[in-house]
């Protein structure tokens, strides 16, 4: 059914908005893929929507027509994201419309297993040797599990419009010995995937604590500098 409302928040940057109707009690949630308009969504846009409910989360609008533009063009059909007016919020369209571009599938898994598998065992070496502790292995087991999970936190908060975790938070995450969990996430749940800047930090951190494990592992000055302390 059909239902009027007005958009009460709308967030360009994040490509997102809610729209409060008289018809529902709370406000609703709409994407830039679900608007079709002759213009940008704006705070105070009246608007026409149809509300659904999935897997019993807030309301959601679908097909969310611009009413002004409606009824100043009553002959025209609204464009569907080919009008918006500017070049980033086209290039987001494009994003939401083709699902495969915000991921990194041609990007080689092999390096990266690679990487983590000589992660691991250089861990593991290390702590049955008694020059790292027994229980770094389990704790690094735990840190990964906790990045992944908060990972698939910030991505279910980006698909709802709720608080987002702050990048700097995952980034030393994986500083710390999280990068492993950071990577399947980023492979398995599809989310900070296609960020470029994001992704050059991360791997820039993911180096940065590679380089200084291998560091305390070959080098006996640096194991007994820090063994004596």
């Amino acid at each position: 059914m059909k239902k009027q409302g007005k958009v009460v928040r709308w967030d360009s940057a994040r490509a997102f908005g809610f729209i409060r109707s008289p018809q529902t009690p709370a406000d609703i949630f709409f994407h830039i893929r679900d608007f079709r308009g002759l213009a940008a969504p704006y705070q105070g846009m009246p608007v026409t929507f149809e509300e659904i409910h999935v897997g019993g989360k807030r309301p959601r609008a679908v097909t969310v027509l611009d009413a002004m533009s409606l009824q100043d063009a009553p002959g025209k059909r609204p464009i569907e994201r080919a009008a918006m007016p500017s070049t980033q919020a086209r290039s987001r369209t494009t994003r939401s419309d083709q699902p495969s571009n915000r991921t990194v599938p041609s990007r080689p898994a092999g390096p990266a297993l690679l990487l983590m598998l000589g992660w691991v065992v250089l861990l593991g070496r290390e702590s049955l040797t008694g020059r790292l502790p027994v229980m770094l292995l389990p704790v690094a087991l735990l840190l990964n599990l906790v990045t992944f999970f908060i990972y698939w936190v910030d991505k279910h908060a980006a698909q709802t419009g709720r608080w987002r975790t702050a990048e700097s938070t995952l980034l030393v995450l994986g500083l710390l010995g999280g990068w492993p969990g950071a990577w399947w996430a980023q492979v398995l749940l599809r989310h900070k995937s296609s960020k470029a800047s994001f992704l050059a930090v991360y791997w820039a951190t993911v180096a940065l604590h590679c380089i200084v494990l291998a560091g305390f592992v070959f080098s006996p000055q640096l194991q007994n500098l820090l063994t004596n302390r």
